[in-house]
């Protein structure tokens, strides 16, 4: 069994854009689940989203009450945990590693930075934003997939 989830933080809809990019709807369309991992800030967007799958959602630091701080579940056999700020780059490992023993991916946030890094079997992923790119060259947004029991996953510009 294959299983294909979006995976997109820092839209910061209004804010930043008035509404995801139109290039998203094809995976969208493909997707079995959407994870935002927070500073979405509206909260229509989770509806947007949850039109074309399931969707697990984490609160940014610019977000309203309600969404949860961090969130861990099963995808496909695999343990996924979000959060929306990982701290510092330094240390990140061992920090996620403690505060989510049982994951094999972490989804977080915040920085905007695009970040997939996979070892001694813990994979961090870091979208980066789809509307709201900062500093970085593009727009981004991430795949996260399982297919016959194994994790991957792949960051894609805009």
């Amino acid at each position: 069994m294959s299983l294909l989830a979006v995976v997109m933080a820092d839209t910061h809809i209004p804010r930043r854009a008035s509404a995801l990019p139109e290039a998203l709807g094809p995976y969208l369309e493909r997707a079995d689940l959407v994870l935002h991992a927070g500073d979405l800030m509206s909260p229509a967007l989770l509806e947007e989203l949850a039109a074309y799958a399931p969707v697990e959602a984490v609160r940014g630091n610019l977000d309203p009450p309600g969404l949860p701080e961090t969130r861990e579940f099963g995808f496909g056999g695999a343990r996924v945990a979000m959060i929306h700020d990982s701290g510092p780059r330094r240390g990140r490992r061992t920090r996620m590693r403690r505060r989510f023993p049982e994951a094999r991916v972490v989804v977080f946030s915040h920085s905007h930075i695009p970040l997939l890094e996979d070892e001694d079997g813990l994979m961090l992923l870091n979208p980066g934003s789809p509307t709201d790119r900062r500093r970085q060259p593009r727009h981004t947004f991430a795949l996260l997939g399982v297919e016959a029991g194994e994790v991957w996953a792949e960051i894609l510009p805009l």
